[in-house]
């Protein structure tokens, strides 16, 4: 894939968005995880926290990447998508469980672990957004990540004020899902290659599902909590 072409400038930006949007809330996680820590500790933290969970979603999406190149896993990493996207729009609280460290080792440690298992949804997005290709990993973390970790309070700012940013994020990340289940080998092998228009229909049908159910939860939801 040429760097310079548009299927390669398209991927990059959709890992970008997939980025963001999933790892917008790292902000809250950082709180959390350092807030009985003095200045000093917290800026400490704070830096090889980061550091840490970068490294390790960057080696964790690498094996992803090449993980998802085996026969069949990419149509169920696609399924597993799909319920992610889901997840994002209906606005589960994943921070429920993150402690605060007593001393700066510990305060990395809860930053570094909470970011990986909070993180899954991440890499499998990524890794199936990079199409094989892990210099679209590499350049979607370079330019991210420090939006995502000195930009945060921007980002929550921009989503409190256009909830539609979220659904863009979630279409991104279901159209992803959707690419990937078309593209598996299996599945393409079996099904895609004798009707070719289904790459298309696929993932357009898999984003408008996942949208209007997302929508529609969340509708009822907010209608629920004001009865």
């Amino acid at each position: 894939m040429d760097i310079l072409s548009l299927q390669f400038l398209s991927s990059l930006l959709s890992i970008i968005m997939i980025d963001i949007v999933l790892g917008g809330d790292n902000a809250i996680l950082i709180a959390l995880a350092t807030r009985n820590l003095n200045q000093k500790q917290r800026k400490k933290a704070v830096f090889w926290g980061v550091f840490g969970a970068i490294a390790v979603r960057a080696t964790l999406t690498a094996i992803a990447v090449y993980v998802l190149k085996i026969p069949f896993i990419k149509f169920v990493g696609g399924i597993l998508l799909v319920w992610i996207a889901y997840k994002l729009l209906i606005e589960e609280d994943k921070h429920n469980d993150v402690k605060s460290g007593d001393n700066t080792f510990a305060a990395i440690k809860t930053i570094v672990i909470a970011d990986v298992l909070m993180g899954i949804d991440n890499v499998l997005a990524v890794a199936g957004a990079a199409h094989g290709h892990p210099l679209l990993v590499i350049l979607g973390l370079l330019i991210s990540v420090p939006i995502i970790v000195w930009g945060s309070g921007i980002i929550f700012h921009f989503i409190e004020r256009f909830p539609i940013i979220i659904f863009i994020g979630g279409a991104v990340i279901a159209w992803t899902a959707g690419k990937m289940i078309a593209e598996d080998d299996f599945i393409h092998r079996a099904i895609v290659s004798q009707l070719p228009l289904l790459d298309l229909i696929i993932p357009i049908s898999i984003t408008a599902l996942v949208v209007i159910m997302g929508y529609w939860k969340k509708n009822a939801s907010a209608s629920y909590n004001k009865v």
